[in-house]
């Protein structure tokens, strides 16, 4: 039980913390939790399929291969697994009614990431106890949610705009580059010390996604002190 705990906490901290940022007009908690439970097992299924599809067609034979490791980050993890979550919040999420200032992108991408790095941090955890569970609070479930951020900081964008293709698929860019980034500096860990790239690519997506929730909050249709 405790590990299931330690699991589940730091998705509940973000999901708190990305909530209360939404200072203006909160989102009703039964389409915020109707979203995570989507990345949780929809998002999630999804992802299977697309891992089945692109290790069929590229498959990845050599681990020391450092272009077939930039593959494997890039394009059968990080797309395949942000693809899933895009689907969710444009199909679901930015037509509602509800979704009517560009911070909501941002609230439903990130609840939709939690919901997925809730699922995969449960695996993680109980198979790998406590270590792995409190490394993976400061390290996959923080990166999880700033991929989220940043995709839904272009999508919250989106639904206001002309250009809503566009920039729908530049946050879905966005959080694969942050996503395939940090995981081709852990796939590659056959060189040493390589890893701390994977801890300067979540560092910037830190930093850029705290400027994101800043703008949206002062972009608000609903910020009276515009």
């Amino acid at each position: 039980m405790h590990l299931l705990l330690l699991a589940i906490a730091p998705i509940l901290a973000i999901s708190t913390y990305v909530y209360f940022q939404d200072k203006h007009e909160k989102e009703p908690l039964g389409l915020l939790i109707k979203s995570f439970l989507l990345g949780a097992f929809v998002s999630v299924l999804i992802v299977l399929v697309l891992y089945l599809i692109t290790g069929r067609f590229i498959p990845i034979t050599d681990e020391f291969s450092i272009w077939q490791q930039f593959i494997q980050a890039f394009i059968v993890v990080a797309l395949s697994e942000e693809f899933s979550k895009y689907v969710i919040v444009k199909y679901y999420a930015q037509p509602k009614k509800d979704f009517n200032e560009p911070y909501d992108g941002i609230m439903y991408a990130v609840m939709v990431s939690m919901g997925f790095a809730c699922t995969e941090n449960i695996m993680y955890v109980l198979d790998g106890g406590t270590e792995v569970a409190i490394l993976r609070a400061f390290t996959a479930v923080p990166a999880h949610a700033t991929f989220g951020i940043l995709m839904g900081y272009f999508m919250g964008k989106a639904k206001f705009s002309n250009n809503r293709i566009k920039l729908n698929f530049a946050g879905l860019g966005l959080a694969t580059l942050f996503h395939g980034a940090y995981d081709f500096f852990l796939f590659i860990n056959f060189i040493p010390g390589i890893y701390i790239g994977a801890f300067i690519s979540l560092i910037i997506g830190l930093i850029l996604s705290r400027k994101a929730i800043k703008r949206h909050q002062r972009d608000s249709n609903f910020n009276n002190t515009k």
